[in-house]
């Protein structure tokens, strides 16, 4: 019995809405999901919704949280929080108004480089709301500015590039803070990404609960070796595709990495027992 435990959705910078998620998990024979989209929540119902006309899915909420700590970029993943906690929702809504207006802002920078896109051609991939940069970057592919989205980044979306415009993000602490608080279970997203490896024991020795050890961006070494870190300090060992539902070779990344559902229970005895 499997679990992807890293999917994002239409509402935030994923390719397949929610329903479409559930149907392609159903088809990959998984047993759970976690819907994690990037600071915002509200594609939980609906895939939970769609997953009651399934016998054999289980659909987790979550959530990820863009931090910053010492000028690099952090994620931090929130499992079985509540996600309609008013002190989340409420959260939640700011980091979806600061996204939309940076947005803006990215694409007035991109203006005035000369590379002509409109909010209009941005808001095909990513709807009215939850405006980012991936969705800046497959516009300029479409417009034919850029071939691929690491290309786009590479060349303007990135920190330091010309078109970068900086925005709010929680700090790692108030990012584990409001996961807790919201009956949840902090984990810090696929560190073999973290290019300063001290930002990984600060947040164990700030009170993280578990760490990303599967990941489609690990390699084998990595997986072993942040398996073994978490083993070390009791930490719950999660997983997933971090599918934004591209297809990789003719296929979906969703399902490709997993873990098994005892890891699904041992997070929910952590919850349950009143230990966060």
């Amino acid at each position: 019995m499997i679990a992807d435990l890293h999917i994002h959705t239409t509402f935030s910078d994923g390719l397949l809405t929610p329903e479409e998620v559930v149907d392609l998990a159903v088809k990959k024979e998984l047993d759970g999901i976690a819907i994690t989209d990037h600071d915002t929540t509200l594609g939980i119902d609906r895939a939970i919704e769609r997953s009651k006309i399934y016998k054999d899915i289980q659909v987790i909420p979550g959530i990820e949280f863009s931090c910053i700590y010492n000028t690099e970029e952090i994620h931090i993943l929130g499992y079985f929080i509540d996600y309609k906690s008013p002190d989340l929702v409420q959260l939640t809504d700011n980091l979806i108004l600061e996204r939309r207006n940076r947005g803006y802002k990215i694409i007035d920078r991109l203006n005035t480089l000369g590379i002509n896109i409109t909010i209009d051609d941005v808001k095909k991939f990513s709807g009215e709301n939850n405006i980012g940069r991936p969705h800046i970057a497959r516009a300029l592919i479409e417009k034919g500015w850029v071939h691929n989205i690491d290309e786009a980044f590479n060349k303007y979306l990135e920190m330091g590039k010309a078109a970068y415009i900086e925005r709010y993000k929680l700090s790692i602490e108030d990012s584990i803070d409001i996961i807790h608080k919201s009956k949840g279970i902090a984990v810090i997203a696929h560190p073999g990404l973290i290019k300063n490896k001290d930002i990984i024991y600060h947040c164990i020795k700030i009170g993280i609960d578990g760490i990303e050890t599967v990941h489609s961006k690990h390699s084998k070494k990595e997986i072993e070796f942040y398996t073994k870190l978490a083993n070390e300090h009791n930490l719950i060992n999660t997983g997933g595709s971090d599918c934004h539902g591209e297809l990789i070779d003719g296929d979906y990344m969703l399902g490709k990495y997993y873990i098994y559902l005892d890891d699904f229970n041992q997070m929910k005895g952590l919850n349950q027992n009143g230990k966060l």
